[in-house]
């Protein structure tokens, strides 16, 4: 038996599917629940990186998949092949090459460093010399990147779809924690990375979690009350509660009644826009008796769900409306969005249509799977060799348009932070568009004008036929703390449950798994400690 490896270095998180190269078939597929590096999302990780040294980085990351590589439970040392997607950060630092160079956006910065950026081209390198245990003869195939900007999974993203054979303009958008989006003009490409967030991921929501079995995925309005759909262990989502969404209360229970742990981003998603539609939502604020919208198994959603929603969806309309300002176009004029990833693959499109998570105007809605573990896939296979990728990087004529230095896209996220976390009526959202000479875009949306594809049934292809197996990314980092009085108000403090602080050899000691840590743009636990003795960077993993 021969095997291959597909894997997707995710900001949220990995994924990988084992199959036979033979026969082709799928015969293992694993996920972690989070990323392994603490931060919610690329900035986040880069930061750590940075702060704490690439090996150290490097090291929580190849752990992470050497796990999930030992979680699919095959003969690893049969493994000849693996295929690896994702942005230039995540397959920078996954080589352990230099990252300093995708940190600064300025290149005046860089060359004052004397930072030379390495060769991104594409690799072929032996899995033992990156650290992956039990596969001596497996070779790593690293695609290359379009620039140090545009990666892999953006490569994958347009090869996958049909974008670069459509004839009117069309944007692409792979939904995730750092979502990568592109423009397609007159075979010209427009690309961006707006950092939304984990939220439309169910994370940085109370109750929110990655796709598993037991997510609560879909919300729909019945005549009756509103249908709840949670996946089951082949991650197909099954018909759930029927439940009054004023009070939570059960009108009917469904076949998989008492089975719902948590909500995905897409289940989000669904729960936002139905109340947005049916006024239990407005301005951000949730209009029940309770203030939080109550659904199955009593999973919630509460304002502050809502606005960190609202603020993933926010960044995303800005990217939108920022390349398209970039290519001299507006909302009319891109007629149609293919919507890739988990997210964009299972939220109901319409749905995501409403509440700002696709480029307005559409009329035509393409929705596919995870592009990075189908171009994975293919390069196990042959279908797409790694001299292909460069020929297709080098003819890409893109045109990166940076976020996070463009005035354009703050001007704008300033009017989204106003709607989604201010207290703003929508009404007054092209009003406040135009203070900034910025045209208008709709304010409704008609459902029936709408055209929709669906290209697969799972984000993950053949997991009816194979369980997925999630596991823990993280590792354990701890350090003494000289000076703590053990009052625990850190850990009290930590919105992911992610520190501890235990007692050894008579001295104070913290330990975070670094999965669930929010990393250097929470730090919420260093700020609340009355002396000062906790700093995050500072512990290391365990011996």
């Amino acid at each position: 038996m021969r095997y291959g490896i597909a894997l997707d270095l995710g900001t949220s998180g990995f994924r990988c599917q084992a199959v036979e190269l033979d026969s082709k078939k799928t015969v293992a597929t694993a996920v972690t629940e989070r990323h392994p590096i603490p931060g919610m999302n690329v900035i986040d990780h880069v930061n750590y990186a940075m702060e704490v040294g690439e090996d150290l980085a490097n090291g929580l990351m190849v752990t992470a998949v050497n796990n999930l590589f030992k979680e699919m439970a095959i003969d690893l040392s049969k493994v000849e092949i693996i295929a690896v997607c994702g942005n230039p950060f995540q397959l920078s630092l996954f080589q352990n090459i230099e990252i300093r160079d995708l940190a600064y956006a300025g290149k005046n910065k860089v060359k004052a460093l004397g930072i030379v950026s390495p060769d991104r081209n594409g690799a072929v390198i032996d899995a033992s010399s990156i650290g992956l245990v039990g596969m001596p003869n497996a070779k790593v195939i690293i695609p290359p990147a379009v620039t140090h900007e545009i990666g892999a999974d953006a490569i994958a993203m347009m090869m996958m779809t049909d974008i670069l054979k459509e004839k009117e303009p069309c944007i692409v958008v792979d939904y995730g924690t750092n979502a990568e989006m592109a423009l397609v003009v007159n075979g010209n490409i427009f690309t961006g990375s707006a950092a939304a967030g984990p939220a439309l991921e169910g994370q940085q929501i109370e109750r929110g979690m990655l796709a598993a079995p037991g997510a609560l995925s879909e919300v729909a309005i019945t005549d009756k009350g509103w249908r709840c759909y949670v996946l089951d262990d082949t991650m197909a989502a099954q018909e759930g509660d029927l439940i009054d969404p004023l009070t939570g209360k059960v009108i009917e229970e469904g076949p998989v009644h008492g089975k719902a742990i948590g909500i995905t981003g897409t289940g989000v998603i669904a729960a936002l826009a139905n109340g947005m539609k049916t006024g239990i939502i407005a301005n951000s604020t949730i209009k029940t008796e309770d203030g939080y919208l109550t659904l199955q198994d009593g999973i919630r959603i509460s304002s502050k769900d809502v606005e960190e929603a609202g603020k993933a969806i926010g960044a995303l309309r800005c990217g939108f409306l920022t390349l398209m300002d970039a290519a001299g176009l507006w909302v009319d004029d891109i007629k149609k969005a293919y919507m890739s990833g988990a997210s964009g693959l299972y939220v109901d499109p319409i749905k995501a249509l409403e509440v700002g998570m696709v480029s307005p105007g559409a009329k035509d809605i393409v929705q596919f799977g995870n592009t990075s573990i189908g171009m994975a896939r293919k390069i196990i296979f042959g279908e797409i060799t790694l001299d292909e990728l460069r020929e297709f990087a080098k003819k890409l004529l893109a045109q990166h348009v940076m976020f996070a230095t463009s005035e354009f896209f703050k001007n704008l996220y300033s009017v989204e932070y106003s709607l989604w976390c201010g207290g703003m009526p929508w009404s007054e959202y092209n009003n406040m568009l135009a203070m900034y000479n910025i045209k208008p875009i709709p304010e409704t949306v008609d459902p029936s004008a709408i055209q929709h594809k669906r290209y697969a049934k799972r984000d993950l292809p053949d997991t009816e036929e194979c369980k997925v197996h999630i596991i823990q990314a993280g590792t354990t980092t701890t350090g003494a703390l000289d000076g703590c009085i053990g009052c625990k108000k850190c850990v009290k403090e930590c919105p992911e449950n992610a520190l501890s602080i235990i007692e050894k050899d008579g001295k104070n000691w913290a330990q975070i798994m670094t999965d669930r840590c929010g990393g250097t743009a929470c730090k919420r636990c260093e700020r609340i400690c009355p002396k000062a003795c906790l700093k995050t960077l500072e512990l290391r993993p365990l011996a």
